[in-house]
């Protein structure tokens, strides 16, 4: 593929879920604290209550190795 490659293209990761990274990166709708896991509750993290930057989650075919894993995150600057 050129880009981003059809939706079950590949064999489901060891967890039974399929294109969870690689493909396209997903855009959290919480926001962006570079720090914030260092002061966050342990269940259901949901970032700073506002900011100038959106979570982005994942790596996407135009991303370094170092992203293409779930847990690689980011921000993005919210339009």
């Amino acid at each position: 593929w050129d880009k981003c490659a059809p939706v079950g293209s590949f064999a489901a990761n060891g967890y039974g879920l399929y294109d969870m990274a690689g493909n396209v990166a997903e855009w959290c709708s919480d926001w962006f604290g570079s720090d914030y896991y260092s002061s966050s509750p342990l269940r259901n993290p949901q970032g700073p209550s506002s900011g100038s930057f959106r979570v982005v989650r994942g790596g996407s075919w135009s991303s370094s190795v170092a992203w293409l894993r779930v847990a690689a995150r980011g921000g993005v600057l919210s339009a």
